[in-house]
């Protein structure tokens, strides 16, 4: 009888692992996708006239391809819909074996970034080569934002809930200290904390305040949705919000960003240069925009406009309606994400989800936050929308991972 019941239970798991995607989150995915080539097309098509590496040429006079950065993005983004639908057939039980190894690579790879054979860019060292000497540049932070995906979500959905039982009047102090430890979720949590702070730390170095938040905020969500208690996560608030404020009120670190961000007319030539193109940008927009393709701000007025400040020459051509459409779209996408999340098969996959999505979520607020001057600059990309090869095809597969869980989802029973 055992191993009938084994073999039925078997044979249930491998229908439910072979059941169709989601087809909405799908569609808002491939949807967003789309739409952001076509946004990067317009964005970057004049930066892209004096890119080296587009073939510019000071010296003959020879102006680079304008369809360049679009080019690249558009083969990453074949191959990283290719890699989503691959991992979306994969049963995803089979990342718990590869959490381990995958955070042990992160980690590694963090560490490689501050030797020699790290990239720097714009006053930031992020960036490894694909083959360490030679290839394309990649950020390891990326990597990182998975491993403690996966790690975390393999943990914590093994974690039994509630706490061991003790005597009520617990009459020695040793019996209510340890009651105290269970209950609190104090030696469970300092794995993870010991983890986040690592991972944290060396981001620091780089720097990459960006995706430090990024990582402490996946992980703060996967403890969440475990059942951590929520006093841990007022104390690491506050404890966050003591740590800024010693970096930037007594140190004086980024002193100057943050000045910039609150007054950026105060040197609108040089540090403000940025923000102020930005801002004017969005507001010469309007409410219906000046039309695709017709930026002014792209024409080499706004820096890094075809990666960090993208969505600033959405606003520029789409104006508020559009903008809003493409927040509405990410909006949903979200929402998409944890109702999957809340009707996942396992606590692995739900939590893997709430990972996921949440990282989303917050990378997608911080841009566009940054364009409008909500918080101070960071240097963080818009999902989908942004120039970026590898940090595409892995954003890909992290939705191919949400998709693959979503096939074991039982489909509802019909009267």
């Amino acid at each position: 009888m055992a191993v009938k019941s084994c073999r039925r239970g078997l044979k249930s798991y491998q229908q439910l692992a072979k059941g169709p995607i989601d087809l909405p989150f799908l569609m808002l995915v491939l949807l967003l996708l789309g739409i952001g080539l076509v946004m990067l097309l317009s964005a970057s098509s004049y930066s892209a006239l004096y890119d080296k590496a587009a073939g510019y040429n000071a010296s003959t006079g020879t102006l680079g391809d304008p369809y360049y950065y679009f080019k690249r993005q558009a083969i990453f983004a074949v191959l990283g819909v290719v890699a989503m639908l691959l991992v979306s057939r994969l049963n995803y039980q089979y990342l718990r074996a590869l959490s381990v190894p995958v955070l042990l690579i992160a980690i590694v790879l963090l560490i490689l970034v501050l030797t020699p054979l790290g990239v720097s860019q714009n006053n930031s060292t992020r960036w490894l080569r694909m083959f360490l000497f030679f290839g394309p540049t990649y950020q390891p932070s990326e990597v990182a934002k998975l491993g403690v995906v996966l790690f975390f979500s393999a943990r914590l959905s093994k974690r039994r809930q509630g706490s061991p039982e003790f005597s009520r009047r617990l009459p020695q102090p040793w019996e209510r200290l340890r009651y105290f430890v269970y209950w609190s979720n104090l030696i469970e949590l300092f794995p993870y904390i010991l983890i986040l702070g690592l991972i944290g730390l060396l981001m620091l170095q780089e720097p990459h305040m960006s995706g430090t938040l990024l990582v402490l905020a996946a992980g703060a969500a996967i403890l969440f949705a475990a059942g951590i208690r929520l006093g841990w996560f007022a104390l690491g608030a506050g404890a966050m919000g003591a740590v800024v404020y010693l970096v930037i009120g007594v140190i004086g670190y980024n002193s100057s960003r943050i000045a910039v961000w609150l007054d950026p007319w105060s040197d609108p030539t040089d540090t403000g240069y940025q923000v102020v193109q930005s801002l004017y940008a969005v507001a010469s927009g309007g409410l219906t925009g000046l039309g695709f393709g017709l930026s002014r701000q792209k024409y080499l007025y706004l820096p890094e406009e075809q990666n960090d400040f993208i969505f600033a020459i959405i606003c520029e051509e789409l104006g508020f309606i559009g903008a809003t459409l493409i927040v509405v779209l990410f909006a949903l996408l979200v929402i998409r994400g944890y109702w999957l999340a809340l009707h996942a098969r396992d606590r692995f996959g739900s939590l893997l989800i709430v990972g996921f999505t949440t990282l989303l979520a917050v990378q997608v607020f911080l841009n566009m936050a940054v364009v409008l001057n909500l918080i101070p600059a960071t240097g963080i990309s818009l999902p989908f929308f942004s120039y970026g090869g590898t940090a595409l095809v892995i954003q890909l597969v992290e939705m191919g991972i949400i998709l693959s869980v979503s096939r074991q989802i039982a489909p509802p029973k019909q009267n």
